[in-house]
């Protein structure tokens, strides 16, 4: 096997999938902040804003639909560890041509929580392309990233370009 594939940890000796063992590993605390946008019409995004979407109140949907998204992770990433998560905050910012979506995930584990605040984006994205569509089937989904995580055995990182 070459030395690139002994870095893919989800992958073992023979290359086959694997969930990690962490069992070892200390527990610490861990944060991961994902982020990324939808982009729609001025329409849509008023309505979003003004509260008068038909379904209801579309942000406050997504938010509800990403934390839960986060705590089922584990069940949805064939390789994710399940996990208990301490929080899961999600935040959202009207910019002129859509939203854009802020996951914070936090926990004390052996493992990181990355998956949980990506995962939690994606769903309150798509959440709000669901009670939006209505009004604007040709939303885009687009930049769900890993913007920084904290803690754990490969300590801190962030983007380079984060806002």
């Amino acid at each position: 096997m070459s030395t690139n594939m002994t870095k893919l940890t989800h992958l073992d000796e023979r290359g086959q999938a694997r969930m990690v063992d962490v069992g070892a590993k200390a527990a610490t605390h861990r944060v991961a902040i994902a982020g990324g946008r939808i982009r729609m019409n001025a329409e849509a995004r008023t309505a979003i804003a003004t509260g008068t979407v038909a379904k209801g109140d579309v942000l406050a949907t997504a938010r509800i639909a990403g934390i839960m998204a986060a705590k089922r992770t584990g069940e949805l990433i064939p390789l994710c560890h399940p996990l208990s998560l301490d929080a899961i905050a999600i935040d959202f910012v009207l910019e002129d041509q859509g939203v854009y979506a802020t996951a914070t995930a936090s926990l004390t584990a052996k493992t990181g929580v990355e998956m949980e605040a990506m995962t939690a984006v994606s769903i309150a994205l798509l959440t709000i392309y669901d009670m939006a569509k209505a009004i604007d089937k040709g939303m885009i989904i687009e930049t769900v990233r890993l913007i920084e995580k904290r803690g754990g055995k490969s300590g801190n990182w962030r983007a380079s370009d984060a806002p």
